[in-house]
């Protein structure tokens, strides 16, 4: 998976986004509405603590068999009329979709919003293969239109106002109405007009893939503007873009995701538009159909004990919307089309801990466990963020000042002594380094800690000290 050319890592980037107030005003009402009505959404169902379990023991179970639940979805998809492809990496999945592409003659496709696709950078690639790609996602379009890259996971133009939005249709739309405003019912009018002649001129579409019911080969891609039924099903030939986590073993596996996704990312009770199909259907819909299975890491993924529940991710974005980080430093911080808690998770593992960015997506968190509360297949994103911590601490260059100081705090801890000396000087130090009853700046390389936060001051007395004085706050009399 690339990382956004140029992007610096996590800490460098967030500085520039929290001191765009503009922005932070735009993820701070857009988080804050849909986190109310998701709350409002999961509220009136009194055992969402029982699918929450169901989903995470059904993801657990495909994780735990997955070779075997891919072979069954490849028979399936085979035997009514489908491809299934095969693809290592990024590199593989898009040359296998540009060459499917090429092999019809065409050189437009339509897409329906995919996160797959935008993780192998395949708009980029079929570009320079001479394909010209058009996304038909509403939120998709802006960023498409505006040169820009999605922030959202569900809502990839979040940090985009209407206004913004007005200004990039009367620039990099060619067919947009005169005189058009920001009211949403005409922007939303514009897109449906620019869109419908793609829609009834493309031979081809590709589509990401929310959901694979294995034992009927069956998939399904949910979306809310019914552009997805278009592209599904207008074009002569459908090519799918599938991580391979994405499995569900029966239909009755999936009517429990059914009700999980809607609610935790657009906080409805049911999806607008949920689209199925299975291979293909003389006289309706496409005449070819190619799934292709994506690994792209994932292998390694699974591989990991504590990181690979991050596989069971539903791409629902009800992490991204309760995250206080996330609010203020908004998507393009993480470097990645995977942003937020899951993104901090996700793109370490699947990118491999190689680059400043995914070293520090990781730290990206305050650990507060917000994530982990709304995550409808209840991943432990906290504890994933402290296990990836480990890594790049192993992996990366190891500061002298850090070597110095744990060898130091090491000396120190294994004698009670030398503990208690420094308990004191520490105490003593608060007069010198504390002001108020913070430490607001240290010296020298530490001041790096004390850049965007205060520590507080040593107390005037350690707990051994008050412990040995009071006899363990024992007054006097008690036994």
């Amino acid at each position: 998976m690339p990382t956004y050319v140029g992007m610096p890592s996590f800490p460098d980037a967030a500085r520039r986004a929290v001191a765009d107030t503009r922005l932070r005003g735009n993820l701070a009402h857009a988080t804050t509405t849909i986190r109310g009505r998701r709350a409002s959404a999961v509220a009136e169902l009194d055992d969402w603590p029982a699918l929450r379990e169901a989903g995470k023991q059904i993801k657990d179970h495909v994780l735990a068999n997955l070779g075997h639940y891919l072979r069954l979805l490849e028979e399936r998809v085979t035997e009514a009329g489908g491809t299934v492809h095969w693809a290592r990496d990024a590199g593989e999945a898009n040359r296998i979709v540009a060459d499917l592409v090429k092999a019809t003659g065409e050189t437009e496709v339509v897409k329906v919003k995919s996160m797959a696709t935008q993780e192998i950078g395949l708009n980029e690639f079929l570009a320079e293969e001479g394909i010209t790609a058009y996304e038909t996602d509403l939120a998709e379009l802006i960023v498409q239109l505006g040169d820009d890259r999605p922030s959202h996971i569900l809502v990839p133009a979040i940090h985009r106002n209407r206004s913004d939005i007005r200004d990039i249709f009367l620039r990099a739309m060619e067919d947009v109405p005169e005189g058009l405003t920001d009211s949403p019912a005409e922007l939303a009018e514009a897109a449906r007009r620019h869109l419908r002649a793609k829609f009834l001129s493309a031979k081809v579409g590709v589509s990401g893939v929310n959901f694979a019911v294995a034992d009927t080969g069956t998939l399904v891609v949910l979306e809310s503007e019914g552009n997805g039924r278009m592209c599904l099903t207008l074009p002569e030939t459908l090519i799918s873009v599938m991580g391979v986590e994405k499995l569900v073993p029966s239909w009755r596996d999936l009517e429990v995701f059914l009700q999980l996704l809607p609610r935790s990312s657009t906080a409805e009770r049911m999806n607008p538009y949920t689209s199925a199909w299975t291979g293909v259907s003389p006289g309706d819909g496409p005449r070819d159909f190619h799934l292709v299975l994506l690994d792209n890491g994932r292998t390694a993924t699974l591989a990991d004990e504590v990181g690979r529940q991050a596989l069971r991710c539903i791409r629902c974005s009800a992490c991204l919307n309760v995250c206080p980080v996330y609010q203020r430093a908004g998507g393009h911080a993480y470097g990645s089309p995977y942003p937020g808690p899951i993104g901090a998770i996700l793109s370490p593992q699947i990118r491999g801990i190689g680059s400043d960015v995914d070293a520090s997506l990781p730290y990206a968190s305050t650990l507060c466990g917000a994530c982990f509360e709304a995550c409808p297949v209840a991943i432990d994103i906290p504890e994933v963020l402290v296990h990836l911590r480990a890594r790049a601490v192993e992996k990366g260059p190891r500061h002298p000042l850090e070597r110095v100081a744990m060898t130091a705090a090491g000396w120190t801890l294994r004698s009670p002594t030398r503990l208690a000396l420094a308990q004191r000087a520490a105490s003593a130090s608060r007069r010198v380094v504390a002001r108020g009853g913070r430490i607001r700046r240290l010296p020298g390389p530490l001041n790096a800690w004390t850049e965007t936060r205060d520590a507080p001051a040593p107390p005037p007395e350690s707990f051994r000290a008050w412990w040995a004085r009071t006899d363990g706050g024992r007054k006097d009399g008690d036994r």
